[in-house]
């Protein structure tokens, strides 16, 4: 699953967005029991934490994938957090602060469905709603210029080191959905009357902007996919197949972690064991 993990500079033009994996949901079903097994264990051990983003253009199916790839695990372990247009309180912190505090405890998986990449992302489209943050030395749009967003990347960069060094596993996926995909799905909303309450007009006005979304997202993956916070392009033209990449890229680099061990049990436990089970069948 190397193939999509972002080691060098990238144009997001040559990777691929559609991949078809034969029998991908067969696939999916075997990898994601796995996967299940696997945060088990990670419950039980209890000194890693897992961080999941996934980032795309609107239809590239992230929530189906989340529905879909988490499926077999269990709800104690894992915690799912879809960050929208930041609420009054939320513009009173950082950019930051709303996601440090939804990262997950030791021994869970956490979810960002959009992440802290919307502030390098939909603010870089529309530069306008940075004035919402209040940030002491923007005073108009004008103040917002490269270093901004230099110095935004290496915040983002700060804030993924810090975390990865205290203990959280970090994959970034990019869902990489093509234009023409996103018409049929956009129609699809349009179409069918259960599918009607996806569709906001909103959808439209932003794909005009398509070009802009590619060049950004481009330029924030290069400058912040890190060996310990790497990303992924995922071909999202396919549904199925890229649930698949991403579960197999996330138990095939789980399971290079040889440390993750369920607990030993107490010496003294282990070997009073028949006599624990002696006291319960003769109650």
């Amino acid at each position: 699953m190397g193939d999509y993990k972002v080691t060098s500079k990238i144009l997001l033009k040559d990777r691929p967005t559609k991949v078809v994996i034969d029998d991908a949901e067969h696939e999916l079903k075997k990898i994601r029991k796995k996967l299940g097994k696997l945060q088990d264990t990670i419950y039980a051990h209890g000194k890693y934490a897992v961080l999941v983003c996934l980032q795309g253009m609107d239809t590239a199916g992230k929530d189906s994938l989340i529905r879909e790839v988490f499926k077999e695990f269990n709800v104690r372990g894992v915690e799912v957090h879809s960050f929208k247009v930041p609420t009054e309180l939320e513009l009173k912190h950082d950019y930051i602060w709303r996601h440090y505090i939804a990262l997950p405890a030791r021994g869970k998986f956490g979810v960002f469905n959009r992440t802290h990449y919307e502030n390098v992302l939909v603010t870089r489209v529309h530069p306008e709603y940075i004035l919402g943050e209040n940030i002491p030395t923007v005073h108009s749009v004008d103040d917002i210029d490269d270093a901004f967003w230099d110095a935004r990347f290496e915040q983002i960069n700060n804030f993924e080191k810090h975390v990865a060094e205290n203990g959280t596993i970090i994959f970034k996926f990019f869902l990489n959905l093509s234009k023409e995909e996103q018409k049929y799905r956009l129609l699809r909303r349009l179409n069918k009357q259960e599918k009607n309450w996806k569709f906001s007009p909103g959808d439209l006005k932003e794909r005009k902007l398509w070009d802009t979304y590619q060049e950004c997202y481009e330029d924030a993956i290069n400058k912040t996919s890190k060996e310990h916070a790497p990303w992924y392009t995922i071909p999202a033209d396919d549904k199925p197949s890229a649930r698949y990449i991403v579960a197999k890229t996330m138990y095939d680099t789980l399971k290079r972690y040889t440390d993750i061990k369920e607990p030993e049990l107490d010496e003294d436990i282990k070997t009073n064991l028949a006599t624990y089970r002696q006291q319960l069948n003769n109650e």
